[in-house]
């Protein structure tokens, strides 16, 4: 998959620094996406996520290197959610808008889902924007979902059909 700035692929071995530096080791991001926190590079497990059908690279189209990832889980039905990471380093220049856009796209042309939704910790403005940029409404609240980090935190849900994506 590509966008104008982006490409959107598998996961490879040699992502694993990049996977490393801008997802399980910033702790910014960990601050906003559930994943698995590393402290060095020798320690980080990076075994499991090279040939994941679910799990993409979001990857600059200048310098082929990760700058983010974008998932899909819990498919069932015509229906999946997403959750997606860029590294904090990349935050503001719209990239997560760009991949989570073209995603929905492939989910809804490629994998032929009727309704994906995706959700964040209440209080995540940003990514709260990237979903309704994308053309997500909002759809429920949960108050104190899970623990994460130590903290309960609410999740705020969005969804979105195929016949609201543009062009689907």
């Amino acid at each position: 998959m590509e966008t104008e700035r982006l490409i959107i692929d598998a996961v490879r071995e040699t992502d694993k620094e990049d996977y490393f530096t801008h997802i399980s080791h910033d702790k910014k991001v960990l601050e906003t996406f559930i994943c698995r926190y590393a402290e060095t590079l020798e320690e980080f497990d990076f075994s499991s996520y090279p040939g994941r059908e679910d799990l993409f690279a979001v990857r600059l189209k200048e310098t082929g290197r990760l700058i983010g990832i974008v998932t899909y889980f819990d498919e069932k039905d015509g229906s999946c959610e997403i959750g997606y990471g860029i590294g904090s380093a990349f935050w503001g220049h719209g990239y997560a808008t760009e991949a989570v856009r073209r995603f929905l796209e492939y989910l809804f042309r490629e994998k032929g889902m009727e309704t994906v939704c995706a959700s964040f910790f209440t209080g995540n403005d940003a990514s709260r924007r990237v979903m309704e940029k994308c053309g997500m409404r909002y759809s429920h609240f949960t108050e104190k979902e899970l623990t994460y980090l130590g903290i309960e935190r609410d999740l705020t849900y969005y969804v979105i059909r195929r016949d609201e994506q543009g062009g689907a």
